[in-house]
């Protein structure tokens, strides 16, 4: 028996990768018994036969099996697999040895295996390619599928792009490019089948609700990775030779010079996809390997201005609309990039928005347009920056103001200057957590007497991912991720999380929600900000006051059922120890 087969073949060792299965939450008892009933009846493989079943993410169960065995794990799919190299060793040879070549990097050759430490179907491997044999797992169905599937002949790139439908995306406002000497790039941008790839990436990353797509140069090719709730994918893998017509294709589309490619450039071009307009931001930047691109999508059906609609807790929204409604102040919405500030912000203007008011924003840059609301995009390459148009829109006659980001202490000045003058002004900014917020102001020279006149309310905020629900199930938490949230009490109490099936590409998670920590500068805390006190003392009146952080926020959702407490020990963490260091230093 090989080495391989001593991980799946005797009883005990059955059992340990049942064991392990149910542990990781990713098979349930009912499952393993079917399984085993199944390998005694039909002699089947127990792996096979979970994976048979209509209820097993193959996925999940893929990377657990490797985990367990300590190997890389992969589910093949197209794009993953290059053809060619099934030559190499065979339709036949491939079956039996149940492998099938990846790719190749130089004189390493990058295998799928079922059994990955058979050492005899290694060294076979070895001497049919003449390179070294990198193994990854791979369940034995998915390698035979695609032995058959490729064991035909060559594929056809031109006729597997030519057959990508691309009907459903147009470009909308398209500049004619220069006419010049015609080179064999621009025979390849004009045909049909990089119109149709750059196409199909554009319309799956809509369908998908990705937030940015990620075109990027490698050794073997294009990578195409989508950000979807937050997290990159590889959801599309175009064939070798592409790169540089797919690059020059979407910097035509994105009105660029394609023939720049020493310098990061940007764009901007509007498609019609699934009978929406879908404002696209591109961005280029050159690489050892090539130009990457950053494709940034602004999809108006994924925006969320109703502030019911963001997450927020009853009695944390009741808290936000209340400093929301004071006639004037200072309103801040703080977290890292990309945790939906900006969304907030509109969804706080949609609240406020009405034909009695006059509502100024000034952004960088202008990601959606709302109605009546005056949007002012920073352009700093002429001088238009955030703290000179906050003192032209100071003479607009506003009432309410918007500043997306507070990045110095001019616009910091100038914002709470006209907080202090009548205005509601609300902005965003960049702190850890809401009392924090107030040292980050501090640390930009505002003075803390202007801070506690102005400040009414900070609002700190995290996206966390929300469970699938196709693949949902009880679970319970290990102890150590009970004890960091707090929950030491729970013990051997059930929480749900996602397995991970086809639907949500065997993460368990499908869309976000927000986490609100929503702090009211109450008549308490007004004055301990005049007072000068640090970050740690804030947060402790905070909590006092009844207030509760994105931590306790994030574990309520985890309770409620709509994510994991895994999922917000990740997206959220405490700074007590770095915000008292800091307050050490300032003191200094």
């Amino acid at each position: 028996m090989t080495q391989a087969g001593g991980q799946f073949g005797g009883r005990a060792p059955k059992t340990r990768v049942g064991e392990t299965l149910l542990r990781a939450g990713v098979i349930s008892e009912e499952q393993l018994a079917a399984a085993l009933a199944a390998q005694q009846t039909n002699g089947t493989r127990l792996i096979e036969a979970l994976a048979g079943q209509a209820n097993v993410s193959r996925g999940a169960l893929v990377q657990a099996l490797g985990a367990w065995l300590g190997v890389p794990a992969v589910e093949l799919r197209h794009g993953l697999i290059d053809p060619a190299l099934l030559k190499l060793i065979g339709a036949e040879e491939a079956e039996r040895l149940k492998a099938i070549p990846l790719f190749r990097v130089r004189n390493e050759l990058t295998v799928a295996m079922a059994e990955p430490q058979n050492l005899p179907a290694l060294d076979r491997l070895a001497q049919l390619t003449g390179l070294r044999v990198r193994p990854v797992l791979a369940l034995e169905a998915n390698i035979v599928e695609f032995v058959k599937k490729y064991a035909s002949g060559d594929v056809d790139v031109d006729a597997f792009l030519t057959s990508l439908g691309s009907s459903d995306v147009e470009v909308v406002e398209r500049e004619n490019v220069d006419e010049g000497p015609t080179t064999d790039l621009d025979r390849m941008i004009a045909g049909s089948p990089i119109v149709n790839l750059v196409n199909v990436a554009l319309l799956t990353a809509v369908k998908g609700k990705a937030s940015d797509i990620h075109i990027e140069p490698d050794k073997r090719g294009t990578r195409i990775r989508y950000r979807v709730d937050g997290v990159l994918r590889d959801l599309m893998k175009p064939p070798a030779g592409m790169h540089a017509a797919i690059v020059s294709r979407v910097k035509v589309i994105g009105k660029m010079d394609i023939a720049e490619k020493r310098l990061p450039q940007e764009g901007r071009v509007r498609i019609v996809a699934e009978g929406r307009d879908v404002d696209l931001r591109v961005s280029s930047m050159p690489t050892l390997l090539g130009e990457k691109l950053v494709v940034r999508i602004l999809d108006k059906a994924n925006l969320r201005v109703r502030l019911g609609d963001l997450g927020f807790r009853p009695e944390s929204q009741e808290v936000f609309e209340r400093v929301l409604r004071q006639p004037h102040g200072l309103v801040l919405v703080t977290g890292p990039t990309g945790s939906g500030k900006t969304t907030t912000l509109y969804s706080a203007l949609d609240l406020l928005r009405s034909p009695e008011v006059n509502i100024v924003t000034v952004e960088d840059p202008v990601e959606y347009q709302l109605d009546l609301i005056n949007q002012v995009q920073v352009q700093d390459a002429i001088g238009m920056s955030f703290a000179r148009a906050l003192r032209s829109i100071l003479r607009q006659d506003p009432d309410i103001i918007m500043v997306g980001e507070i990045r110095d202490e001019q616009t910091a000045r100038v914002g709470v200057q006209a907080a202090l003058t009548g205005h509601l002004v609300l902005a965003t900014l960049h702190t850890n957590d809401a009392p924090g917020a107030v040292a980050r102001l501090r640390d930009m020279g505002l003075e803390s007497y202007l801070l506690s006149s102005a400040l009414n309310g900070v609002v700190a905020q995290r996206l966390t991912r929300t469970i699938c629900p196709a693949c949902a199930t009880k679970y319970y938490p290990a102890e150590d991720v009970l004890r960091d949230a707090g929950l030491e009490e729970m013990t051997g109490k059930a929480f749900r999380k996602g397995l991970g099936c086809q639907q949500c590409h065997d993460s368990g998670f499908a869309g976000r929600v927000g986490v609100y920590e929503v702090m009211e500068v109450t008549p308490a805390l007004r004055r301990m900000v005049h007072g000068g006190a640090p970050t740690h003392e804030l947060r402790e009146q905070f909590r006092r006051g009844g207030g509760l952080s994105l931590r306790d926020e994030g574990v309520l959702l985890a309770i409620e059922g709509k994510t994991s407490l895994e999922e917000v020990l990740r997206v959220t963490h405490t700074d007590d120890v770095i915000d008292e260091a800091q307050d050490q230093r300032r003191a200094a």
